[in-house]
């Protein structure tokens, strides 16, 4: 009976084989197949999450060779190893660069100021970039620029390109930065970039200086030639002798919206790392070898200390009654005002 039954399982296999076998082994095959992949891929991902990654993570340290451990935690988000598309850094390829802006308003003395920087053998300061509307026509345009320039890719006169330590330039509150200030911020804070303002405590001589450099820009009074900063005594002497008139009764308005400027700029920019400078403090600290607030900044741009040196000549040395055609008028506005100081607070001038 036992090999009836054997014999009739062989049999029915023989005879149902043809039609129903074939099918059912290749769905066992595929599956186990299925199963073997299943199994091979997990051991696959296991491999390599055990050993390739650290190979990866040992290459990319192998191809940062200016890794420097003595650079401090808080600093590392401010240190920068650029790589121009234009040229090579060469032995200066390991040199940290540090971000910078000069944010400034117009005849605060951050053209003297700037070439002071420039006059650093590691410090590249590249002048009003955004001076030129197309730069600052929308939040892209100045994205690009901005990445252009912290990439020493951007070339000027004051460009040191290889040995660059510090790479920034001027910016004025009114070129953009005022208007765009939320993405110019959150762009400072992840790009790294450093903002040293600049501006002027005796808002009138400031006045003073825009008034007289907007009219030597249409009358052009050096042979043909305007000229926003003077190299000479002769030069600055044509210059002083004209006299503005200063409208006296929007004067208080005019200085209010000015300090209201900086002001706001200040509480914009309060999140980022910086620094704030007054022209008056910079040419009244000074010794033979230093400017004692340059220390500072040279300090803060985490760069050897050095003397600087500019080539600038002051264009208004003397008091402000004698540079202000209706200065009777003048007075009289602030006098009794919270600006009444402005009309005495003067600074020494040295040569």
């Amino acid at each position: 009976m036992a090999e009836d039954c054997c014999s009739f399982n062989k049999d029915s296999l023989i005879i149902k084989a043809p039609k129903k076998s074939p099918l059912a082994l290749r769905m066992v095959v595929l599956a186990a197949v299925m199963i073997c992949a299943v199994y091979i891929f997990s051991v696959c991902l296991k491999l390599i999450g055990n050993h390739r990654v650290p190979r990866i993570i040992q290459i990319e340290l192998a191809e940062q060779p200016c890794h420097n451990p003595g650079i401090p935690q808080a600093e590392i988000p401010y240190v920068h190893y650029p790589e121009p598309t234009t040229y090579s850094r060469e032995e200066c390829a390991c040199t940290p660069v540090r971000y910078f802006a000069i944010l400034s308003m117009q005849r605060s003395g951050s053209g003297w100021f700037e070439t002071l920087l420039n006059s650093h053998i590691n410090i590249s300061s590249n002048g009003e970039i955004f001076s030129a509307k197309e730069r600052r026509s929308n939040i892209s345009a100045i994205i690009k620029t901005l990445n252009k320039v912290y990439n020493l890719d951007w070339y000027t006169s004051a460009s040191k390109n290889e040995c660059t330590a510090a790479i920034g330039f001027k910016w004025m509150l009114n070129q953009g930065l005022v208007t765009y200030h939320e993405e110019i911020v959150d762009y400072f804070k992840m790009r790294g970039v450093s903002a040293i303002f600049l501006f002027r405590r005796n808002l009138l001589r400031q006045m003073v200086s825009v008034l007289a450099n907007n009219y030597d820009r249409n009358t052009k009074q050096l042979n043909g030639t305007h000229k926003a900063h003077v190299h000479s005594r002769d030069e600055a002497y044509v210059l002083a002798r004209y006299k503005p008139t200063i409208n006296a009764t929007s004067l208080i308005p005019d200085l209010r919206n000015t300090r209201e400027s900086t002001t706001k700029t200040l509480k914009y920019f309060k999140s980022t790392r910086h620094i704030v400078l007054y022209y008056e403090d910079l040419i009244q600290n000074h010794t033979p070898c230093f400017l004692q607030k340059m220390v500072d900044v040279l300090d803060f741009l985490r760069v050897p200390r050095r003397k600087l040196v500019s080539r600038h000549v002051k264009i208004h040395t003397r008091p402000l009654s004698e540079q202000v055609q209706n200065w009777n008028d003048v007075y009289h506005a602030l006098e009794g005002t919270r600006y009444e100081n402005f009309l005495t607070a003067d600074y020494k001038i040295f040569s």
